[in-house]
């Protein structure tokens, strides 16, 4: 296969210049297009597959994402480790804007989502229990620690149907159920590639506090604008994660998720 790569990235469009010798390729899928071509190159001697969930022009809101196609998209070029790095709301004053998060469970409140490859004829029931892989959070949690960002290893992230934000009332739920984050495109771009046998591993980077917090009404609940004005402003470390990540997992590992 000429376009081939082991490791796949989805993100926004800053990722792009992650990458040297980069083709852009259009992949076709049995369940339609990806959410845009994949940039598939070269990074810290790693062939990595990069795609934007959303689109380039972010086009595409959480749940109109065809994210079948870009899991399927993704193991059709070889990949056999995806990370998944997502903006996410803080349910905790611990947790706080700028810090990561390495994700260890999910919680799911979309609806209407096509999640599954397995709609017949043949049926295979897939375990969740544990649906971020270890070997890849443990890679994550230290390239984190290496680059000098603040770290959480361990979260469970509500993922909601957007692209709406949540209500104080919503809010208040999530944190008294003992969830730790919220996002909105980790369900179902992380089991659909435990279903392709495919190791996959979340990094949470905060951008907000959600609602609010009850005991401190100085902070104002979530807006767009100061989401993206938090994310842009940690790129960087992101991006400095994510080159530590792809440069520690090995070429030939031993743990394969959804076998």
């Amino acid at each position: 296969m000429k376009h081939r790569a082991d490791i796949g990235v989805f993100g926004g469009s800053g990722f792009y210049e992650f990458l040297s010798d980069v083709d852009e390729i259009w992949v076709e899928t049995p369940y339609g297009p990806p959410s845009d071509r994949i940039a598939v190159g070269t990074m810290e001697g790693r062939r990595v597959a990069f795609l934007p969930r959303h689109g380039k022009d972010h086009r595409y809101p959480p749940a109109q994402i065809n994210y079948r196609a870009n899991l399927w998209a993704m193991k059709s070029l070889g990949v056999t480790h995806v990370i998944g790095p997502c903006a996410a709301g803080s349910l905790r004053p611990e947790i706080r804007p700028g810090d990561f998060v390495i994700c260890d469970q999910f919680v799911n409140r979309t609806w209407g989502r096509e999640d599954t490859f397995f709609t017949g004829p043949i049926t295979k029931h897939v375990s969740p229990a544990d649906p971020y892989c270890p070997e890849l959070r443990a890679l994550a949690i230290r390239a984190a620690e290496e680059e000098g960002v603040t770290v959480h290893p361990h979260g469970t992230v509500v993922v909601i149907q957007g692209p709406r934000f949540s209500t104080r009332a919503e809010s208040r739920e999530f944190r008294n159920n003992g969830w730790h984050v919220i996002n909105m495109t980790q369900y179902p771009e992380a089991y659909l590639a435990r279903e392709l046998g495919m190791c996959y591993v979340n990094i949470s980077l905060i951008t907000d506090y959600d609602a609010g917090l009850e005991d401190d009404p100085s902070v104002e609940p979530v807006s767009h604008g100061a989401v993206l004005q938090v994310f842009n402003a940690n790129i960087e470390k992101l991006k400095g994660v994510l080159r530590r990540l792809i440069a520690s997992i090995p070429e030939a590992s031993e743990h394969r998720c959804g076998e």
